[in-house]
């Protein structure tokens, strides 16, 4: 079936053999053994056969059919169902996805939904390395959850670059509107991390604790390492939304003083214009007693001392910055 990507049976951590799903549930009676399913957007009849091969609960297979669950960690009987969120960068965009995992004490199930890249060179590395994997389907978990985790901090790193580039636009271009929107989607794309990196901490937490008898004592430390990860990636996350917080309020303030720039231009100019509008406005009321009417240098005085008022309006307004 086209749905499953990988299915195949461990024994003292070497690959023993590819299992077929009819066949699963006599491989899981042997003793020393777990199986790895690894499965990609599967329907409903391939989770219902996955369901009566491994006796899981009707709430996480519901689940699992849906996918766009949160992030969590549940526990139904003798299994661990978890939630995890996946991110990538494609063409400067987040594309999210999901993980689930059913664990049990000899078995591990990954189903894939959206975008997210595929596993196998997580199995891959643990079939290269049968001293961990013989820790059983417990530290399996483990391998794929810090490949999850790590594939954040490239996009986080993504998202900082583009900070960067954002607060040269602010500091040293003209405003544009462009540069607003741009803030504004990149908040909401940090917004996106934060909610998916945000219920790590707690899930790693879980697992680190001694009360789940299916994460082996030696497996637990491994979660640590996981834990850490999840711990820097949420710091950095809060760190960049905190300085586009920062980013957004000096846009708005390089807007008010553009602004004000403008209107003091405005002002000034007014101004200057004002005095020779207030001296047209004089000689034009066509009074027959105004004594400079009949002065032979009045009109060249007058449009001498206006102009020389105009300038030093000028000189004045240019040395305080108005203009």
């Amino acid at each position: 079936m086209d749905a499953v990507i990988n299915c195949a049976a461990y024994c003292d951590g070497l690959r023993e053999t590819n299992v077929e799903l009819d066949e699963v549930h006599e491989t899981l009676k042997q003793a020393n053994r777990f199986v790895w399913v690894g499965l990609h957007e599967p329907n409903t009849e391939m989770l219902r056969k996955i369901q009566s091969e491994f006796g899981l609960h009707d709430l996480s297979i519901e689940d699992a059919h849906r996918a766009h669950q949160r992030p969590k960690i549940e526990t139904y009987g003798d299994t661990l169902f978890i939630v995890l969120r996946t991110i990538q960068m494609k063409d400067k965009r987040i594309d999210m996805g999901e993980t689930h995992f059913f664990l049990g004490k000899n078995f591990i199930i990954t189903v894939r939904h959206g975008s997210s890249v595929g596993y196998m060179d997580v199995r891959s590395r643990c079939e290269s390395t049968p001293n961990f994997l013989r820790k059983g389907p417990g530290f399996a978990l483990y391998a794929v959850m810090d490949a999850i985790v790590d594939r954040y901090f490239p996009v986080v790193d993504a998202l900082e670059t583009e900070l960067e580039v954002l607060e040269e636009k602010i500091f040293h271009e003209k405003f544009r509107k462009e540069t607003t929107a741009k803030i504004y989607k990149l908040k909401r794309q940090l917004l996106e991390v934060k909610r998916s990196v945000s219920p790590l901490i707690d899930i790693c937490n879980r697992l680190m604790r001694f009360d789940l008898n299916l994460i082996d004592e030696e497996t637990r430390p491994y979660f640590r390492d996981v834990y850490d990860h999840s711990i820097r990636i949420n710091e950095m996350v809060d760190n960049t939304r905190e300085l586009l917080a920062a980013a957004m309020d000096s846009n708005l303030s390089m807007i008010s003083i553009s602004q004000s720039e403008v209107s003091k231009r405005f002002a000034g100019w007014a101004a200057i214009i004002g005095i020779p509008t207030m001296v047209a406005g004089i000689y034009g009321m066509n009074f027959k007693t105004i004594p400079e009417l009949e002065w032979r240098y009045g009109y060249p005085f007058v449009l001498a001392v206006t102009a020389c008022l105009c300038i030093l309006l000028f000189l004045r307004f240019k040395k305080s910055g108005w203009l």
